[in-house]
């Protein structure tokens, strides 16, 4: 064992090969892999290994300098059916979006001021007109995902006070958002009515009293209620707040501009109707249905908007230019009546199962495979047990667990799903435009030896 045998640090950097490494990520993370390269190779020589050569010391230094910079926030092809994937970056933006941002991102721009007067303005303007246009709602803003949008209510419209809500709404959604521990941030009291799977009217307006400040309900969002069940309907909770002059609250989770049941799903109440029933405040993603950037949207009345808006807390949840540009151009998508076409996750939840079928076979014509009949799923937490009618690729391997890992290793990633030992690939989440890449992928492994 001879460690002294081993170069120092110093001395890797005055090689040739240390140099250029240094040149390309600069000199403190090339030291930073120097050592750790250094400490390894002396860990292994203790270990009763030979010393390893220069060029295998500059290689190892090589790979942990690339590895340390790897990004980790990648590009994936989604065939697993589920459009509204949460882990896998929710909706993908449409093409409109997509170069909103680009121009936002290039240089300056108009976020905060006003080029008519020539000072400084206010960044919700952005959104603003296209989303009351679309809604009909007196005023709307904007934060960055949807729960920060329920506490900044809470927060600005019940701190301190009562906000009656029933027990079959006090949910909790991925990541841990749960309604009851929300309200208690805000520092709004929780009064819960009813019971677990049934509450009537009366139960509400029996909990109303001087403290109460907000009705609120909320989306089931990932799950149903069924069997002997009753909740309120928003129309009559609303003419409910509004005869003791009190405001109503409503979390749609997700939140549609258009009528799901025209694509054979279950009917979502649409951001329209629930105005349309008396909410005061409707909240919703713009990442989910919406189809456009992770953000939190609040439509309703001036008043209450305003309120809002001088909360401290507006300014800590704030959207950033990105999010803006992207979400003014999805907007656009549905006031010029195209977003079926233009904005991917209508596109998917309109895709004809025929085509579908036609682009599952031939997947199969070129990597082998069945084409067999399967479920897409909306996701999200959206439309709980609804699906949609697809055609998928079947892949029948020896290990699907272990086929499946490779794919997730391949570049571009492709994330698929097994089922009854098969591998399954759904067309209708992977792009068209990645059609190739995901068939060279695909190619890639079934048809090279093990």
């Amino acid at each position: 064992m001879n460690l002294q045998m081993l170069p120092s640090v110093d001395r890797m950097l005055q090689d040739a090969r240390g140099a250029a490494l240094v040149k390309q990520y600069g000199r403190r993370l090339a030291v930073d892999a120097f050592r750790a390269v250094l400490d390894d190779a002396r860990d292994s020589i203790r270990a009763g290994n030979p010393e390893p050569d220069p060029d295998t010391l500059f290689g190892a230094a090589e790979s942990t300098l690339e590895g340390w910079l790897a990004p980790t926030l990648v590009p994936v092809i989604n065939a697993t059916g589920v459009i509204i994937h949460t882990n896998l970056g929710r909706a993908p933006l449409s093409m409109d979006a997509r170069r909103a941002i680009e121009r936002a991102a290039a240089g300056y721009s108009t976020l905060e001021y006003n080029l008519a007067r020539g000072k400084r303005g206010k960044r919700q303007v952005h959104a603003e007109v296209l989303l009351t246009r679309l809604t009909g709602a007196e005023a709307a803003m904007v934060v960055n995902n949807n729960a920060a949008a329920v506490l900044l209510a809470l927060s600005a419209l019940a701190k301190r006070q009562e906000v009656i809500i029933p027990r079959s709404q006090l949910i909790e959604i991925g990541g841990g958002f749960r309604i009851p521990a929300v309200m208690k941030q805000s520092g709004a009291k929780l009064v819960e009515v009813g019971t677990t799977n049934r509450t009537h009217l009366r139960d509400v307006e029996e909990a109303i009293t001087d403290r109460t400040a907000l009705l609120l309900q909320v989306h089931h969002s990932n799950f149903k209620l069924v069997g002997f069940t009753t909740e309120p309907e928003l129309a009559d909770l609303a003419d409910l707040a509004h005869s003791h002059s009190l405001p109503i609250l409503n979390d749609l989770g997700s939140g549609t501009l258009l009528d799901t049941a025209r694509f054979g799903l279950g009917h979502e109440p649409t951001i329209p109707e629930c105005l349309s029933a008396g909410a005061d405040v409707v909240s919703f993603s713009g990442d989910k249905l919406l189809g456009g950037p992770q953000a939190g949207i609040l439509v309703g009345r001036a008043d209450l908007i305003a309120r809002m808006r001088k909360h401290p807390l507006a300014r800590a949840i704030r959207p950033d230019k990105l999010c803006l540009a992207a979400l003014s151009a999805t907007l656009g998508h549905y006031l010029r009546g195209e977003a079926e076409t233009r904005v991917p996750v209508w596109r998917m939840i309109s895709a004809d199962p025929v085509e579908l079928k036609s682009r599952a076979h031939a997947w199969a014509e070129q990597v082998g495979g069945d084409v067999l009949p399967g479920r897409s799923t909306v996701g999200g937490g959206s439309l709980p047990e609804e699906s949609l009618p697809t055609y998928v690729l079947a892949i029948a391997p020896r290990h699907p667990a272990a086929l499946t890992r490779k794919l997730r290793l391949l570049n571009p990633p492709i994330i698929a799903r097994i089922e009854k030992e098969r591998v399954l690939f759904d067309p209708r989440t992977v792009l068209p435009e990645q059609d190739t890449v995901f068939l060279d992928g695909l190619k890639q492994l079934l048809h090279t030896p093990s």
